[in-house]
């Protein structure tokens, strides 16, 4: 038996091919879990939801009528939600005097406003209890250089969080994010090839290695599943990152290098 027989789960931001949304969504179907992955590329939801065998919608999570129809795709396509999931964000990399209105805006809609939106038509979709579950950053914890107004949406939906926690608790909803830190995916391909980035930011892990997909998996798996007892919380699932110093500005530049070149 898995360990989320018989639950049916929606994972937002499961369109990009091996991305962390479509790991997570994989690991849930391989736990026993109806899966639903969403996102904005038909194309690739439609091949990935065949090849686990669950089911696809497309939603773009700054339009709140997509967010309301994934929640009404769930119930006829699963029958209703006890699991969901938000993998969406987009790593805005400016430094802090050069944010524009524009990209305060579009930060907010992706990182904030979305989000919010979306625990809502989740927890309306939940008639039985279940777990909302929030990607977050260890960057909501940590200083980074040039990465406010991802670090501050981020934050702000950690405490959203928190507030879902409270407040339908009681219904035998759950809510709680995970904190990745430098994570191994098709976004951050490039960093194997950049002298010196992994070594510098793997001296900052106590656990001596920067993350893959497959932890954060994990850790989802867990608590999406009844075994878990716990709510309102941010696991910092990185390695202990969050226990050392913060990445130096060169270490920010090699990053930022890294991504350039891999987009």
């Amino acid at each position: 038996m898995g360990r989320l027989d018989g639950k049916r789960a929606i994972i937002l931001g499961a369109a990009g091919q091996g991305n962390m949304g479509q790991v997570i969504a994989k690991r849930f179907r391989d736990e026993g879990a109806d899966v639903l992955v969403a996102g904005r590329k038909e194309d690739e939801l439609k091949r990935f939801a065949e090849e686990i065998g669950g089911h696809y919608a497309l939603c773009d999570l700054t339009d709140e009528a997509d967010i309301k129809a994934l929640a009404d795709s769930a119930k006829s396509k699963m029958g209703g939600v006890n699991i969901a999931v938000n993998a969406t964000g987009v790593g805005l990399l400016k430094p802090f005097l050069d944010n524009s209105r524009e990209d305060l805006e579009m930060m907010s809609a992706l990182q904030l406003v979305g989000p919010f939106q979306f625990y809502q038509e989740m927890i309306k979709a939940m008639d039985d209890g279940g777990s909302i579950i929030q990607i977050s950053s260890a960057t909501a914890t940590i200083m980074l250089n040039d990465h406010a107004a991802y670090m501050g949406t981020k934050a702000a939906t950690d405490h959203i969080i928190r507030c879902v926690a409270h407040e339908f608790g009681e219904k035998g909803i759950r809510a709680n994010s995970i904190s990745p830190g430098l994570t191994r995916t098709p976004m951050t391909a490039g960093v194997d090839q950049v002298p010196g980035l992994v070594e510098s930011f793997e001296a900052r892990y106590p656990l001596g290695r920067i993350g893959t997909s497959e932890d954060i998996a994990a850790a989802a798996v867990f608590l999406a599943s009844d075994e878990c007892f716990m709510t309102g919380e941010n696991l910092q699932v990185n390695g202990g990152l969050c226990l050392r110093g913060n990445p130096t500005r060169k270490d920010q530049q090699l990053m930022m290098a890294s991504l350039a070149a891999a987009s």
